[in-house]
């Protein structure tokens, strides 16, 4: 069966690595040739989110569109189209319609995220909104024979539009993300990684890291938060840009892994909409995290076995504290996250569901033919 995978973004996006190109191999397994083809050219999407560069990332934009075009063919020579999020990052879902109603191809959407909340560009502003089209979700939920979703926030959205619903987590290679066998001497290491959409939820519990380092000795590493400097008075930081080929060794770096999310900085939809995944790599590589319990993180791990929630400043003061002062809990809880990765977020059990979504819509394309 030839699938043809349509992202918004090339392989340097989380969302376009775990959901779409890690079960590129897994899938032949069950008789399934996925072609992944992301609509951004990797230099498009580096430099997508900086002002000084509107002008290439214009070009980039336009070369972008001639070349997802010309996948009109390949649409027709396929027997599911799977969407991850949008065909395009700009406009109607054009490509998505022709799939859907022209070559009436079974369709396969893939959503990680609320892509259905608005929200204003911090780059672009309100011409960003615009160009955006965000009720392009509700259209593709609708043309979709099947959406696989990454939590359970985002699936009762799709039910509630009418469409068919199936739960799949974003996960990792446990034979590739795993935990280091010797960690290096020194202070203990806090660490983040994001983007610099996310970095506001690191920012807001900083008063609490001050307040933290006035007590502890610890290094804050920082990675991709998309600026040259972080500052922070009194706190050692290691801020680093985020590289695809440092990404395992930048979560193994860490001893323990901070987790906010602010449902009051964005749209609240938005933040019960994230799919938890950076619980399960912080898990995967076998150390404790701390988190904020909304969304999918709630639902993610055993609280108190693997990982410890915050809500305040307080509360994430008191979580980090313990973890610090007790090495042997922070081994355990690594060890106990480990297994409870490896045991409910198997790639080998997510690419069975997959593959199964992926025969249920062509099964029912061929049943509407």
């Amino acid at each position: 069966m030839k699938v043809l995978g349509l992202a918004s973004y090339p392989v340097q996006a989380a969302a376009t690595r775990y959901r779409l190109e890690q079960f590129v191999q897994p899938l032949r397994e069950y008789g399934i040739d996925l072609s992944v083809r992301p609509f951004l050219s990797p230099k498009t999407f580096s430099q997508l989110y900086k002002r000084n560069a509107m002008i290439s990332t214009g070009l980039g934009l336009i070369e972008a569109a001639v070349k997802r075009a010309s996948d009109l063919a390949r649409i027709g020579t396929s027997d599911v189209v799977l969407v991850q999020r949008e065909a395009a990052i700009l406009g109607p879902p054009f490509m998505e319609w022709i799939a859907a109603k022209v070559f009436r191809r079974p369709m396969v959407l893939d959503l990680d995220d609320a892509t259905y909340v608005s929200y204003t560009s911090p780059t672009y502003g309100s011409l960003g909104t615009k160009l955006k089209w965000f009720s392009k979700t509700n259209d593709l939920i609708s043309w979709s024979s099947i959406v696989t979703c990454g939590n359970r926030s985002i699936a009762e959205y799709v039910t509630s539009k009418g469409g068919r619903a199936k739960v799949i987590p974003t996960v990792v290679d446990t034979d590739l993300f795993r935990p280091v066998t010797c960690r290096p001497a020194g202070p203990i290491v806090l660490g983040w990684i994001g983007t610099h959409s996310t970095f506001p939820y690191l920012e807001a519990i900083f008063p609490a890291l001050q307040k933290l380092a006035s007590q502890r000795e610890f290094i804050l590493k920082i990675v991709g938060s998309g600026r040259e400097r972080v500052d922070l008075p009194g706190v050692n930081v290691e801020n680093v840009q985020w590289q695809l080929e440092r990404e395992i060794s930048d979560f193994q770096s860490f001893d323990i892994g901070l987790y906010p999310i602010s449902s009051a900085m964005y749209a609240e939809k938005w933040a019960a909409g994230k799919s938890g995944f950076k619980a399960i790599q912080y898990m995967a590589v076998g150390i404790p995290y701390v988190a904020s319990p909304v969304g999918a993180v709630a639902e993610i791990g055993i609280e108190g076995t693997t990982h410890l929630y915050a809500s305040t400043d307080g509360g994430w003061l008191s979580a980090l504290d313990s973890l610090i002062a007790d090495p042997e809990r922070r081994k355990k809880m690594g060890t106990a996250g480990r297994q409870h990765v490896c045991e409910h977020y198997s790639l080998s059990g997510q690419a069975k569901k997959l593959a199964e979504a992926i025969k249920e819509a062509a099964a029912k394309g061929n049943a509407s033919r």
